[in-house]
């Protein structure tokens, strides 16, 4: 499906809002919108405490860079009592929430659609979050046009957007095993620590927060560069507030906050 195709999809729009995390889905279908409709298209992002400050910044710079207008809504994940019991289904009231924030603005700005990133890749037997936004009526362009992964990242290369090789990322609350509660104590702490491996140029980082234990996990890629540097990073992590830290020697793996625990490095 061709760049063209994206765009005259959107263009039958009047006004298009887009669900705008900063990630290369995202980004893909805010600059599609951007050329399709101008100042008729807007990015939103959803400002919840599940959202590190980092990524918040990171979308403030990328929309910049497309030069689509770009608002957040803000509203608190952690008020809900279902969310913070942490269920299988978390994603689906996660979901839920940011959807219906972004529906409810848009229409009273008067959007005719919400859209998002989903790509064809996205769609699974165990996606929640999925379902939540199509109860919504959120659109999804490149799901729609078959767009997978691979040609998403294509695309935000050909389009020159800086994010189109920028790792896959979820919320913070996703490093909580399922049925654990998820805390803003436990959010910060998982923030802080996995500041401190970005900082250092480690660029898939998840720290999983196993009851008042940090699992760490990078890159597979960069397993090799994180033991070296272990004994310098161990008490940087420890000081965010973890009882203990250990390496997961497996790399990033996903889903992995509820993946069997093996024996790790301390």
């Amino acid at each position: 499906m061709s760049r063209a195709h994206l765009v005259s999809d959107l263009r039958r729009r009047s006004s298009v809002l887009v669900a705008f995390s900063g990630g290369v889905d995202s980004a893909l279908v805010a600059a599609l919108a951007f050329e399709a409709l101008g100042q008729r298209a807007l990015a939103v992002t959803a400002a919840t405490e599940t959202l590190a400050g980092r990524d918040g910044t990171d979308a403030v710079r990328l929309a910049r860079e497309i030069g689509i207008a770009h608002e957040t809504v803000r509203y608190s994940e952690l008020k809900e009592a279902e969310f913070r019991a942490n269920p299988r289904h978390r994603c689906y009231v996660c979901q839920g929430l940011r959807a219906g924030a972004l529906v409810h603005l848009g229409e009273q700005r008067g959007f005719e659609v919400v859209c998002d990133g989903t790509n064809s890749s996205d769609p699974g037997p165990d996606r929640p979050g999925l379902l939540a936004m199509r109860e919504h009526g959120v659109y999804s362009p490149l799901l729609a046009h078959g767009l997978d992964k691979a040609s998403t990242r294509a695309l935000a290369e050909e389009m020159g957007l800086s994010v189109w090789n920028k790792p896959a990322n979820a919320c913070l609350s996703s490093r909580v095993p399922h049925g654990q509660l998820i805390t803003l104590s436990k959010l910060q702490r998982i923030e802080a620590a996995e500041d401190v491996l970005l900082d250092e140029g480690f660029r898939v980082v998840r720290v999983r927060h196993e009851q008042q234990t940090a699992r760490v996990e990078v890159g597979v890629d960069e397993v090799a560069r994180l033991r070296a540097a272990w004994s310098c990073l161990l008490p940087r992590i420890e000081a965010c507030g973890f009882e203990d830290v250990i390496l997961d020697p497996r790399g990033y793996q996903s889903g992995g906050a509820d993946l069997p625990r093996r024996p790790y490095v301390s």
